[in-house]
């Protein structure tokens, strides 16, 4: 799975220096980049030519030095490595040679108004995003409170009812019934929704909901790092269910844990207030303070006395 050149052009504004090239079947594979100021000297040992190669001021004032001939012998090298694309950073500009000769060897060439600097952490961070390992699940992702919180369960046990509450109470939906889990790092998983389904909610008995037009747009968002998981789950009276929180639960995407709760339902649970207080609950964990070990020490020290 590859990401098209041209969703590249859209999403980074960039303009497109080659527009005779067919782009329809291009695509980078690599979610890295490379600036080739070290080919540009004729030194290709340990080339990653399967990135987006990045033209900043330092290459471009070096090709400046360089003579008409020994130009033509260092671009007709770069360009046989079948690089995805090259990007020139801050408006500069190839010189009438170069875009010559990525014609006839079928290399894109584009143009960025930003800074090398910042051009190269936004695309980097963008690749690694839509090239990381994905999957898709059942479920419902909202924000809530800054954390992203991952509600599971059977078919029909109420995440889209709770999902809905959450949204009147002002938290945002990122997607409902399909989530879309990319491994973005070793310690991050960000969860979107399939274009198809983007900011729709189905209620059984009610249909299809249009959250964006119905709540406004400050109620969506495209996309969430996963950093809580809620599992709904009948209500079993013979199971013991964890009471005080001393031990974290996991569950896992990707290869990746994330802190699980299992939320026994039942009629007259407030659901979307347990998903806030487990989501604030989350967010205190992880500032320093558990209020199971406060509890627990508190317990001790009476004891003690």
């Amino acid at each position: 799975m590859g990401v098209k050149l041209e969703k590249l052009i859209e999403k980074m504004n960039l303009k497109n220096l080659t527009p005779d090239l067919d782009l329809t079947q291009s695509e980078i594979q690599v979610p890295d980049i490379n600036r080739p100021a070290l080919q540009l000297t004729g030194y290709f040992d340990h080339f990653d030519s399967e990135r987006v190669q990045i033209i900043g001021y330092v290459e471009y004032t070096y090709l400046e030095t360089l003579s008409d001939e020994k130009k033509k012998e260092m671009y007709a090298q770069l360009l046989s490595y079948g690089i995805p694309c090259i990007v020139y950073c801050r408006n500069m500009e190839p010189d009438a040679m170069f875009l010559e000769m990525a014609n006839e060897m079928k290399v894109p060439i584009f143009q960025s108004c930003k800074q090398t600097s910042a051009f190269t952490a936004e695309v980097i961070r963008w690749l690694n995003v839509e090239l990381a390992p994905c999957i898709s699940i059942h479920g419902v992702l909202v924000d809530v409170y800054g954390v992203g919180v991952l509600i599971m369960g059977e078919s029909g046990i109420g995440k889209s009812e709770a999902a809905l509450e959450l949204i009147n109470r002002g938290h945002r939906l990122v997607t409902d019934d399909v989530v879309e889990i990319r491994k973005v790092s070793e310690d991050t998983l960000v969860g979107k929704a399939p274009d198809i389904t983007r900011h729709f909610i189905e209620l059984r008995g009610i249909g299809i909901v249009d959250v964006k037009s119905l709540f406004g747009v400050q109620s969506v968002r495209e996309t969430q790092t996963i950093d809580l998981v809620i599992n709904m789950e009948e209500w079993d009276k013979n199971r013991e269910y964890d009471r005080l929180g001393l031990k974290e639960e996991y569950t896992e995407f990707l290869g990746n844990k994330v802190v699980c709760h299992s939320i026994p339902i039942r009629p007259g649970r407030n659901l979307a207030i347990i998903v806030e207080s487990a989501a604030v609950n989350h967010r205190q964990k992880q500032m320093g303070y558990n209020a199971a070990e406060e509890l627990y020490r508190r317990v001790q020290e009476s004891l003690a006395k």
